[in-house]
């Protein structure tokens, strides 16, 4: 059985595309600095939000349950949308004192 036929092998990459998009929701929950928060949101919740279409492409190619990828695209969605929205709070108000 080759690497590309084992199904283990795709449930570890399933969970690292959760695991990005839980990360970047997980951050806006449990951190209270959301100057910090974004710049780490951000980057982890596009890449859970690529992971997640490569596996959601591949889940449906091979006939797999299509659940995990979707709840990783969801998660990242939220995620990146939450870190965009933020990020153009800060920069369209000028007179937050974060930005002295």
């Amino acid at each position: 059985m080759s690497s590309a036929d084992d199904p283990a092998a795709g449930r570890s990459r399933r969970s690292l595309a959760v695991a990005f998009g839980g990360a970047s929701v997980a951050f806006w929950f449990c951190c209270p600095f959301w100057m910090l928060v974004w710049l780490l949101a951000l980057p982890l919740g596009l890449a859970g939000l690529v992971r997640g279409v490569i596996e959601f492409r591949a889940a449906s190619r091979l006939g797999h349950s299509r659940g995990e990828p979707l709840a990783a695209l969801v998660l990242s969605a939220i995620g990146t949308a939450a870190a965009i929205v933020y990020m153009a709070f800060v920069f369209t108000h000028p007179d937050l004192p974060i930005q002295d």
